[in-house]
């Protein structure tokens, strides 16, 4: 794996994740209570001891560059680092990123420095645990110029991924970016030949790109130079070289999920805390998740009623219910709170005692949920101020709105309070 660099696309400026996306780049959306998306693949590089990782984005840097050089300091002896890389204006290229190909071919230059023989290409967005030496391993056994993951997919969702038909010996034949209608329906395939039961292959008809590749090195370079124009891997690049290439596919077989919408990321999230064994767990030993360590105090509980949660460090919740929810943190939740399938991303710092007594006289909503505030169904982004008395239930029903001067924004029926928002006491959204 001392022949591998991996290289982790940060996305764009991450329009189906706003407003998480506001103020931050979409790798550094907290995940699970005390996790950021990035600390995913990340994680999963160092499990598969590769250490050589760079981090392309170009929009809101600043909070995922910090989290990162706080999170993974290698030590001086070794060539390891997880660098960011954003998008620069040099003389040859003044446009940002245009895309997945475009971001890889405007920093190849610093790749091609490096003495490797594979670019493991990755994404920021994804929530898996994956073993990137059997991928590897794979691609080096089968001589393949590429390597794409791939996993069986239903047909509700295929129409969002890059589809594939392979030959007998794994090998891509034909690629088709999110088709749709009839190019769709050319696009199914006999999945048994996966390994899947008749079953499995009836309700899931289709072979999907997780949108993670390993390059040979140079074959790599010479496709940026052939294709010059392409700015996009699954779009451009990848069915441009099926033809001529070795492309071969790797079958996944573990849980893997894509959560760059805010439905699919409140899904993920919450299914977390599902009894009594979750699709996805942080509990494995063998695989951790790294994250920054952050020396924060335990969480304190006094006489609350939870069930089915995840809890990060250092909340303190005073006599108030909660069911189903995800609480990131430095979360603090006064007395008489009902809080019910919500995901609380936490703050960022405390609120001294003083400084919030000092508010209150003041009118001002102290940090955190004020109390007897009824919360169901929503994502309060970090350092939100709910006052007291509120309600957000989206009692109309209502499935997509922006009152972005009034803190939050409702997706797919999801009350998402804006990071910094005040939500004055006696609201009822």
């Amino acid at each position: 794996m001392k022949k591998v660099l991996a290289i982790i696309l940060g996305g764009g400026a991450g329009t189906r994740l706003y407003p998480l996306t506001k103020l931050r780049a979409k790798p550094a959306v907290p995940l699970a209570g005390k996790y950021r998306l990035i600390d995913i693949p990340v994680s999963n590089c160092i499990n598969s001891d590769i250490f050589k990782i760079y981090v392309l984005t170009q929009f809101n840097s600043a909070s995922l560059n910090r989290h990162i050089s706080r999170a993974y300091n290698f030590s001086g002896f070794g060539e390891g680092f997880v660098e960011v890389l954003a998008a620069q204006q040099t003389p040859e290229n003044p446009n940002w990123f245009q895309g997945t190909a475009d971001a890889v071919r405007q920093y190849c230059w610093l790749f091609q420095e490096w003495d490797v023989t594979e670019y493991l290409i990755l994404s920021g967005d994804h929530l898996y645990r994956m073993d990137y030496c059997d991928f590897i391993h794979r691609h080096r056994d089968t001589n393949a110029d590429i390597t794409i993951s791939v996993i069986p997919i239903d047909e509700k969702r295929a129409s969002d991924f890059g589809l594939m038909k392979i030959d007998g010996s794994g090998r891509i034949v034909d690629f088709s970016e999110k088709p749709k209608g009839e190019a769709l329906k050319k696009m199914q395939v006999d999945t048994t030949t996966l390994g899947l039961t008749s079953e499995q292959a009836k309700e899931s008809p289709y072979i999907a790109s997780m949108g993670i590749y390993v390059f040979k090195r140079d074959v790599m370079i010479d496709l940026f130079k052939q294709y010059a124009e392409y700015t996009d891997f699954g779009k451009e690049i990848i069915p441009a070289a099926a033809p001529t290439h070795n492309i071969q596919a790797y079958l996944f077989d573990g849980y893997w999920e894509d959560i760059g919408t805010i439905e699919a990321f409140y899904d993920a999230n919450l299914a977390l805390t599902q009894q009594p064994h979750p699709a996805f767990s942080f509990y494995d030993e063998q695989s951790p998740i790294y994250t920054r360590g952050r020396y924060l105090p335990p969480t304190k509980i006094l006489n609350c009623r939870i069930t089915d949660c995840m809890i990060g460090d250092g909340c303190i919740l005073k006599n108030c219910q909660i069911h189903h929810a995800v609480l990131g943190i430095r979360s603090r939740i006064e007395s008489g709170c009902n809080i019910q399938d919500t995901l609380i991303l936490g703050a960022d710092f405390y609120q001294p005692p003083d400084e919030r007594q000092a508010d209150v006289e003041r009118g001002v909503v102290p940090l955190g949920i004020g109390a007897n505030t009824t919360i169901r169904r929503a994502i309060i982004d970090k350092n939100a101020r709910i006052g007291r008395d509120v309600q957000l239930i989206n009692k109309d029903r209502v499935e997509e709105a922006a009152r972005e001067e009034q803190g939050f924004h409702i997706r797919s029926g999801i009350i998402v309070v804006i990071k910094n928002a005040t939500i004055p006491d006696g609201t009822i959204i």
